[in-house]
């Protein structure tokens, strides 16, 4: 792939692994829409797997030979990643990126990945999603429409305001475009790998957002972001983040209260209200329902921690 850099490793892979890698990155982001960063952390996961087995191995091979890769060159593998110094859940990725690319290997060239994709990865705890709590998010809320005037406050106000009543990720907020105002019922929203899914638009975001229009200098145009930085260019999510970081600041809140931990928010609150975990899962375009899941031992902990504080102690 084009910018990223495959020859990184201690020993080099053979060339014949590296073009199958660059052939792999360019599907990735042509077909499945990856975006660079994903690209760019899959090269440099592969690049050092296949760098390794070519030094275990006793120099670099071609593609067929990754048939012959064994549980044992697998652990040998992760050894070593774990004495660099590499984190369970980092090592964990590593090896779904080589099983990702085996894969496709397989429905290309004929080898067979079995033993590949049936290693079992390191054991490490997920991180919980750190959402806000109902009157943080509404604080936060409130906070960006009282803490700067004119246009610019009314436009962080709005994007908030979509990222906690939709639920979508800062990047996915920051690409509509002037054809999404007026806002309809239902966005239909791009999200990771190009995924589509319709979204609800409750009637405090599309307010939200008529008012920034109402104030925004520059047209609306169809093809042009929707959201514009002070020079009308498209704006940055760094923006977005700062003006979270100084609500925090202002109300108190923990680090943690980032512009993600609003769309956090949209879920474990949605969940706690009584939401469907299929449903929740639907509207955050999620993958894979375990990813969704991480909301409901969020949902358990709050429990927990108000258990803990109203029982009445001895």
């Amino acid at each position: 792939m084009a910018g990223l850099d495959l020859q990184g490793s201690e020993v080099q892979a053979s060339e014949g692994q590296q073009a199958a890698l660059a052939r792999w990155l360019d599907h990735l982001s042509a077909v499945k829409g990856a975006s660079p960063r994903t690209c760019a952390a899959y090269a440099t996961d592969l690049r050092r797997f296949l760098g390794f087995l070519a030094g275990y191995r006793g120099g670099a091979e071609g593609v067929k030979v990754l048939a012959t890769v064994s549980q044992t060159d697998l652990r040998a593998w992760m050894a070593y990643e774990r004495d660099r110094g590499l984190s369970p859940r980092s090592l964990a990725r590593a090896l779904s990126s080589v099983r990702n690319f085996m894969r496709w290997l397989a429905d290309r060239d004929e080898i067979d990945p079995t033993v590949v994709l049936s290693a079992r990865g390191p054991k490490y705890l997920r991180k919980l999603p750190r959402p806000l709590s109902v009157d943080g998010a509404q604080e936060v809320i409130a906070d960006m429409g009282e803490a700067r005037e004119g246009w610019i406050g009314a436009r962080d106000l709005a994007v908030t305001t979509l990222l906690y009543a939709c639920g979508l990720r800062i990047s996915e907020a920051l690409g509509l475009t002037g054809q999404a105002h007026p806002l309809p019922d239902v966005l239909r929203i791009k999200g990771k790998g190009g995924k589509e899914r319709l979204v609800p638009v409750l009637p405090v975001a599309r307010e939200a957002v008529a008012d920034y229009v109402r104030q925004c200098p520059y047209p609306v145009e169809r093809d042009a972001p929707l959201f514009r930085g002070a020079r009308g260019g498209a704006l940055n999510p760094r923006l977005i983040a700062r003006a979270m970081e100084a609500a925090r600041l202002r109300l108190g809140l923990p680090s943690t209260a980032t512009p993600h931990a609003l769309r956090h928010s949209f879920a474990t609150h949605l969940l706690a209200a009584g939401g469907d975990l299929r449903a929740i899962q639907e509207l955050l375009g999620h993958a894979s329902l375990s990813t969704t899941q991480a909301y409901t031992a969020v949902d358990a902990a709050r429990l927990m921690e108000v258990y803990a504080a109203s029982h009445p102690r001895a």
